[in-house]
Order: structure tokens, then sequence, then C-alpha cells
């Protein structure tokens, strides 16, 4: 039996219950166990755990901002073996959504109040980048990777020294971020010109400043 081939109908349906899937907390089984895991849970400051809660919440932010990227990619790419990617890239990343929910729980915070508006805007974006052209659609992606790393880094930086739990997510998420940056690139994707990645740097920097604190 051949399988059927899905309409805009069908592609839109699956994006709706991808956007649910994404904003609902609890409903992610990650093939991967948390970095977290293989360190022990010490105790910090109350000053300490809630800066340690504001960047994970950040983190969490980013990666619900990644699946609507790649969603709104994917619904729109002309290329099948483009398509495809972007939905691998996609399903790689619920791990790291699952992986900063579970810390978020142990550092007894919530996610982003702001997830939806951000999920809104990031697959707006990413569907007319695929409408664009696939080429432009796998170098936003390589460059939104790039600022992803940046923030990353600085993360790394910015946790408390003892917070091994947190950093061990934050370090396997940098791995995994470059590596699907790498990728776009090697797919044919677009190198940004600089003036377009300070503008997506200073959207960036509005993102992390409000999911810190709200």
């Amino acid at each position: 039996m051949t399988q059927r081939q899905l309409n805009l109908v069908d592609n839109l349906i699956c994006s709706v219950n991808r956007a649910l899937f994404t904003l609902s907390s609890n409903t992610r089984s990650p093939g991967r166990a948390s970095p977290a895991m293989q360190e022990a849970n010490v105790d910090m400051s109350e000053v300490e755990q809630r800066h340690a809660a504001g960047l994970m919440r950040v983190n969490h932010a980013g990666e619900v901002c990644a699946q609507a990227l790649y969603q709104g990619q994917a619904l729109t790419a002309k290329l099948p073996d483009v398509r495809k990617e972007m939905e691998i890239a996609a399903e790689e990343e619920v791990e790291h959504l699952a992986w900063c929910e579970d810390r978020l729980r142990e550092l007894e915070a919530r996610p982003s109040l702001l997830n939806p508006l951000w999920y809104s805007m990031s697959f707006g974006i990413g569907a007319a980048a695929g409408l664009i052209s696939d080429k432009v659609s796998l170098g936003f992606v390589a460059a939104t990777e790039e600022q992803v790393c940046k923030h990353l880094q600085s993360h790394l930086e910015s946790l408390p020294d003892q917070d091994a739990r947190s950093r061990a997510v934050v370090k396997q998420m940098l791995i995994d971020e470059e590596k699907h940056g790498h990728a776009a690139l090697d797919a044919g994707g677009l190198v940004f010109p600089a003036v377009v990645k300070a503008a997506m740097t200073a959207v960036s920097k509005l993102m992390t400043f409000s999911s810190y604190r709200v």
C-alpha cells in the first residue's frame, strides 16, 4: 500500500499538533537520558538557585523557538530532503526541551510564560524563510545556531560553579547545536552577512532578557 501524500491542510494540522506538544510540559520522552543524571544534585543558595533557574528558563525558551523555527521551515521547504532534515533536527531538539524542563523542575522553577509568543514568532520566521528558498532557510538555521551557541557558552561561564547538573545539560546542548549549524551550512545554507546577524543578535537579547525574568 502506498503512503498518502500529505496536503497543505494535513501539514497545518500537524503543525498545530506540534505546537501544542512543544508548549505542553511533561509530554516528552527523550531518546537520550539527561546529562544531568550523571552529576550529583548539590545545595545552592537561594540567589544561586534563582540565577541557575533563570538561565535554564532562557535555554528552554530557546528550544521552544528552535522547535517552531524548524516546523515552520519544514512546512514551506521546497525540496523533500531539506524538509526531512528540518523534521529530524526538530526531533533532536525535543531532547533538549525535555532536559531543560527536567532541570527547571529540580530548581523549583517554571518555563517562561512568554513561550507561546516566542513559538508564534519563530514559526512565522521559519515559514517565511522557507518560502524564500531552501538556501535561505538552511542559512537561517546556521545563523540561529550560531546565536544559540554564543548564549550557551555565556551560560557555562555564568552558572554557579557547583551547579554541575545544569552545566552537564548546557555542555551537551552546545555540542549538538554546533553540529546542527555545521550541518545546515554543509547542506547548502546561505552564509548571512554581518548586518543580518547583528539584527538577529538584538532580537535574541530581547528574548533572553525577557525569558530570564518572566
